[in-house]
């Protein structure tokens, strides 16, 4: 494997580095670009409300010297109409910024749950291998959600506050500057206070989210494996793990509470201390700072107006840390290669024969992933294993025939048909369609030539026609109409419409999650009537059948065969009795191809598979 493949099938980012803050900021302003205009909207209503906060002091001189002093009949009469007129103004700026701002925050959430979700789709199969779906939910929900309070409440507080602060700050100057200027020889005290708080609160935030993910993966296993959970009095144990994740959460979250609720108090101490100065100076009234009864109520309300903003802009600091702690996290799946794609051939009609050609293979598991857990589901890990999970593997398929892969747990099966997926890169060796090296051909063309049967049945929570035309949603054909005709034909040849016909809701019957509502039997002919609609040339079989009952398992083998007429069918199985129609069958061990033949020659041979097959063979004679 080429050191390009290599790194674009890692599942981590390339060359991605811990931004600084200030670029992180910038980076996540990015994505307000397209939206420019009503950010700008947002923006003027902004000015305008601070204006009017602005304006309501400077009217308040004008009430005091004008009004209750001079007594000025013709400025009394106006009064009810100048802050009738604030106040309107002041409403309607606060709305449309408000709601611009929201607005705009939103389509940003939207556009990066957007790039996050199509980026995890993409990525290869090593990060999923090394990830929880559960962590990656978290992210997706939680992480983007605190993005969303940085893009948008923090950035309307640090805008329309900071004008609010500014505006007053220089009406205040206006009235005297001399007094005024206490306040800028506070600042540099705020900052060092908003400094240390800065560290701090991306610090703990991160601890947050990291905890949010652990809680998902306990609460996501939990539920999942309910059945398992009660059948064995699991749940004191699962209420205990789940205990001491929510209380690390909780303890990462009172470290942010913490800090939070240290640095506002400070910075409004700072600022109390100016207030206080500048409140005895002006009533003292030395010589130095002359100042009127109306100039004083004025500058005392400017004073009482700043206080609110003040406040919010010190707390805002934690939504912003909060915010670009998630950012980065949010980043660094976006910044992730996505599974690499060598092809540059396009694939046109499929004949379907398949060759592999001295393929070896090895797990290298992805950065902190256990290489006994990346293997676990079929490397061999004894120590008379090769080094290799796969070793020197060659054998073809001739198109339309039928291959089954047989052996013990651990020796390649699994492995072998996820190369053929190229869900994993090769690392030695060739494995070809039709001639053509699969690395040469277009991963979407190559993948559309596939269709799968797994043990595992993957199911949505749909309903059963959904599921069925899931393969239509593969590329160009995604946007067009189901055809009920084709879906129903499917049905009938995977025996569905033995089932789905009895439902009340008949193909609109709701699967439920990982099709919950439908039993073993049934999900499997679904899975297989998929596969039918696709209507691919290639198709692979991973034991299909064998959780199943005597009466289900008749049933989706006649599906199954169904399905193989015509189609080039890689089978793997344990239950030997299931494969011997095979064309082929190759008996893997250790990685290695022990023998190959069919059903009787393997038979007459009494090597590994006889050995197999003979061991199968004696329960059933005892149960007989």
């Amino acid at each position: 494997m080429s050191d390009i493949e290599q790194q674009h099938y890692s599942h981590k980012p390339a060359e991605h580095t811990e931004m600084e803050p200030a670029a992180l900021y910038r980076r996540l302003l990015g994505y307000v670009l397209p939206y420019k205009w009503v950010f700008g909207v947002a923006v003027l209503g902004m000015v305008v409300a601070a204006a009017a906060d602005t304006g309501f002091t400077a009217l308040l001189k004008d009430i005091m010297d004008r009004g209750l002093v001079a007594r000025e009949d013709s400025f009394v009469r106006l009064i009810p109409v100048l802050l009738i007129g604030v106040f309107v103004i002041r409403g309607v700026a606060e709305f449309i910024n408000n709601y611009c701002i929201n607005w705009v925050g939103r389509r940003v959430v939207f556009d990066l749950r957007k790039q996050m979700f199509s980026r995890i789709l993409s990525l290869p199969t090593t990060f999923y291998d090394s990830t929880s779906s559960a962590t990656l939910v978290s992210k997706l929900i939680y992480d983007v959600e605190q993005v969303a309070q940085a893009s948008t409440s923090a950035v309307r507080v640090l805008i329309k506050d900071a004008l609010t602060v500014f505006g007053l700050f220089a009406w205040m100057c206006w009235l005297n500057w001399r007094l005024t200027i206490i306040l800028l020889v506070l600042a540099p005290a705020i900052g060092i206070v908003v400094r240390l708080a800065s560290k701090k609160f991306r610090s703990s935030s991160r601890g947050v989210q990291e905890s949010m993910g652990g809680i998902a993966d306990i609460a996501k296993e939990a539920f999942q494996g309910h059945r398992i959970v009660k059948v064995f009095g699991g749940e004191g144990y699962e209420k205990k793990i789940f205990d001491e994740a929510n209380n690390r959460n909780r303890h990462q979250a009172m470290k942010r509470v913490a800090v939070a609720s240290a640095s506002v108090p400070m910075v409004l101490f700072v600022v109390g201390l100016g207030v206080t100065l500048i409140i005895y100076l002006a009533v003292r009234g030395t010589a130095d700072t002359p100042i009127s009864a109306g100039e004083f109520v004025s500058y005392l309300g400017a004073l009482i107006l700043m206080m609110s903003p003040i406040k919010r802009l010190a707390r805002i600091n934690e939504i912003i840390q909060t915010g670009l702690a998630a950012a980065g996290s949010v980043f660094k799946i976006i910044d992730m290669q996505p599974e690499v794609d060598t092809g540059t051939q396009a694939l046109g009609d499929v004949a379907g024969r398949i060759e592999f050609r001295n393929v070896e293979f090895r797990y290298e598991p992805a950065e902190g992933l256990d290489p006994e857990a990346a293997n676990a589901d079929d490397a061999e890990t004894s120590p008379e294993a090769p080094a290799g999970v796969l070793d020197n593997i060659s054998f073809s398929v001739d198109a339309g025939t039928t291959v089954a892969l047989v052996g013990p747990s651990g020796s390649g099966k699994t492995t072998l048909v996820s190369l053929l997926l190229r869900l994993y890169p090769l690392q030695q060796g060739d494995v070809l369609l039709d001639g053509v090296p699969v690395r040469d051909i277009k991963l979407a063309d190559f993948r559309r030539a596939l269709s799968i049967v797994s043990q595992e049945t993957v199911l949505f929570d749909d309903t059963i026609r959904a599921n069925i035309a899931y393969g239509q949603r593969f590329g160009a054909s995604a946007d067009e109409p189901i055809d009920d005709e084709a879906v129903r034909a499917a049905a009938e040849a995977a025996n569905v419409l033995e089932f789905a016909e009895r439902m009340s809701d008949g193909f609109d019957t709701l699967v439920g999650e990982q099709g919950v509502r439908l039993s073993g039997g049934q999900r499997q002919r679904v899975a297989i009537a998929r596969a039918l609609y696709k209507n691919a040339p290639i198709l692979i079989l991973d034991e299909a059948t064998s959780s199943l009952d005597s009466h289900s398992e008749r049933l989706v083998q006649e599906a199954s065969h169904r399905l193989m007429k015509g189609r080039t069918t890689i089978v793997i199985a344990h239950r030997l009795s299931t494969v011997e129609h095979a064309d082929q069958i190759i008996v893997l061990d250790q990685g290695r191809i022990a023998e190959a033949g069919t059903h009787a020659d393997l038979v007459k041979a009494e090597g590994l598979y006889s050995h197999l097959h003979q061991s199968q063979l004696a329960p059933a004679k005892l149960a007989s």
